[in-house]
């Protein structure tokens, strides 16, 4: 009888617990979610992690642009750049931009590769003194599967219409010709890269060309070389556009997107899927097929 009145606490007490956890993460996971633009402020865009698509960084940049209440915009950038294409279409996004409104870069951990050549788009560019930043430069690695397939004893066969259709094929053996074939794939994106730091910067060609062989600078580096403009905070960043478009300085009411549909415990496991997913994923790319890209490697 003992056990059997133990057993009915132990359930009461399991649902209620169960219960109110699930209404917490309900609660939680609603605060913040579609939050309306209130007052006038600075839209902050937030540029984190590997650049592998632009949709929602370029739609957050429109957003901002159109609305008559953000009157600049923010990028926080923390990442070491990615693939070519998606960080072209956020730097002209960001030039776009500024035809109607002041944009400023603060720079992270790391705004190297792609994630500098965005933030060169910018009006003003602030970084702190340790920000890993610079690595200008075009990366790509290929994986070749032939001398494990020779002992599988594995043989793919490839019928293709021209003899540069299956170039960076894994399972072909890697020729001079197809190493001549991305070099110069590589060095015609090197060029773009070098030729809008050029231009956005306001830098000669050739300085650009001088410090533009892969090296990544500190803060402080980058600030001699100008490739930067101030060392600061994000804060210290935010006060500065304040002061240039008339908000208060002392609280420039920074507007962030609002966040995604979905409770807390989605988000959390969303993150974490999305984290391995790209790891998986950046992996199989690389195997799979040569991707060619503005970003840092390093530690």
């Amino acid at each position: 009888m003992k056990r059997k009145g133990l057993l009915t606490v132990l359930f009461v007490f399991g649902f209620l617990f169960t219960t109110f956890f699930l209404f917490m993460f309900l609660v939680i996971g609603s605060v913040g979610k579609d939050l309306p633009v209130t007052g006038e402020g600075i839209g902050v865009v937030e540029i984190v992690g590997p650049i592998m698509d632009s949709r929602e960084t370029v739609d957050q940049i429109r957003k901002y642009q159109r609305n008559d209440n953000i009157k600049a915009i923010l990028l926080r950038i923390d990442s070491p750049g990615g693939a070519v294409a998606p960080s072209q279409e956020i730097y002209h996004a960001v030039l776009k931009a500024r035809k109607d409104k002041k944009v400023v870069a603060s720079m992270g951990s790391v705004a190297a590769s792609g994630g500098d050549y965005i933030a060169c788009a910018a009006d003003r560019i602030f970084a702190n003194a340790g920000t890993v930043t610079g690595s200008i430069g075009v990366i790509t690695q290929l994986t070749n599967f032939t001398d494990l397939a020779e002992m599988a004893k594995v043989d793919v066969i490839t019928i293709k219409s021209g003899q540069y259709k299956d170039v960076g094929n894994a399972f072909r053996e890697f020729e001079e010709k197809d190493r001549q074939f991305f070099e110069q794939m590589v060095l015609n994106i090197y060029e773009q890269f070098v030729k809008d730091v050029s231009e956005a910067r306001g830098m000669k060609l050739d300085d650009v060309r001088a410090v533009a062989d892969g090296r990544v600078f500190t803060g402080l580096q980058a600030l001699e070389l100008g490739l930067v403009d101030e060392l600061g905070t994000l804060y210290d960043s935010a006060e500065y556009l304040a002061g240039e478009v008339g908000l208060d300085k002392k609280d420039p009411n920074l507007i962030y997107p609002p966040e995604e549909e979905g409770d807390l415990l989605q988000q959390l496991v969303e993150g974490t899927v999305q984290g391995v997913a790209t790891g998986v994923s950046s992996g199989v790319r690389k195997m799979s097929a040569p991707m060619i890209e503005y970003r840092y490697v390093g530690p």
